[in-house]
């Protein structure tokens, strides 16, 4: 079996009852692949240090979350990240991706040419920091050249990777689900009807793209981090983004880039996915839709709620799909 890991922020804790479903049942998982938080419970899956993840995020509070978000003023994102890297960089280790017992793809897109990039080979940490990089929120990662941020942006359920792979079944999970209309998740034989925007859902989406930049600063993201700022720190963070957008030149290099730069070729990249998304479709033979609204994307003290809710929509999905047990 392959298993595709969407992005999503801490909905991505569903991702861990999923897998935990999947061990269960008897299924054997030989390829994965994940974008921004799918990268990191992929890249502990094929580590098999996903149980010792799994401990540790289970015992986060909210307190020890704010802590580990490690706010910056100073760096290209919110938060620099170096403090849950660290976590990630000690529970994976020095490793490489082509050294993993199974295969692995993290997904991250590069700003400067609106492409994804996939990892499937060199530093495993390196990869899942590429993934995860939100941008005008966490740092982005340069490398080789290229400014590399979060996959969701253009590949929020990577399915691609894991067409070539030696498996009789694919299995997505896709974080950014609708919410139910019944508690049943959506199986393939629904997928292509209830997966698949129509026409005028592409025309709202891209309308609400073009909002988003407008409201960007605004956004559940960074409206969590302004809500535990001192007034005059978040003053200082407003002056230091007007000050961005009137002193970048247009020709800007790499590491002048500011949260606005960021911003905006984040959205252009957006709206890329659209176009690419009437070009071609890769349909899992299961997709597990967690709904968007389970948890907010910093909502990471809530990994038991998620996993739990992972387990029962992998299970329903799964049951609906193939029956309840493996061939």
């Amino acid at each position: 079996m392959a298993l595709v890991l969407g992005s999503g922020g801490a909905r991505g804790y569903a991702h861990i009852g999923v897998v935990q479903v999947l061990r269960e049942l008897g299924y054997d998982i030989v390829a994965v692949s994940g974008s921004s938080m799918g990268a990191v419970v992929g890249g502990m899956l094929a580590t098999d240090r996903l149980d010792d993840f799994t401990d540790w995020a289970v015992g986060l509070g909210q307190f020890e979350v704010l802590r580990l978000m490690d706010v910056s003023l100073s760096s290209k994102g919110a938060i620099r990240g170096e403090k849950i890297f660290k976590v990630v960089g000690d529970l994976v280790g020095d490793v490489a991706i082509e050294d993993l017992p199974i295969d692995f793809t993290a997904v991250a897109v590069d700003l400067l040419t609106h492409r994804e990039v996939w990892f499937q080979k060199g530093p495993l940490e390196m990869a899942i920091r590429a993934s995860t990089a939100i941008p005008s929120f966490v740092q982005p990662v340069v490398h080789n050249g290229r400014v590399l941020v979060d996959g969701g942006l253009l590949d929020p359920v990577p399915v691609a990777p894991v067409t070539a792979a030696r498996a009789d079944r694919v299995v997505a999970v896709n974080l950014n689900g609708r919410e139910p209309t019944t508690n049943r998740p959506q199986s393939a034989s629904s997928l292509s009807a209830a997966g698949e925007p129509t026409d005028s859902e592409d025309a709202e989406l891209s309308e609400r793209l073009r909002g988003t930049a407008a409201r960007w600063f605004d956004s559940d993201l960074l409206a969590t981090v302004r809500r535990r700022l001192p007034s005059d720190v978040e003053d200082s963070v407003r002056a230091r983004l007007e000050a961005d957008r009137s002193a970048r030149a247009e020709n800007s290099r790499i590491d002048e880039l500011g949260s606005v730069e960021i911003m905006q070729m984040s959205l252009e990249a957006m709206q890329g996915a659209l176009t690419r998304h009437r070009l071609a479709t890769y349909p899992p033979d299961v997709l597990i839709s967690v709904p968007k609204g389970a948890a907010r994307t910093l909502d990471m003290h809530r990994a038991p709620d998620m996993i739990q809710l992972g387990r029962e929509l992998a299970l329903e999905a799964l049951e609906n799909t193939f029956g309840s047990q493996p061939d």
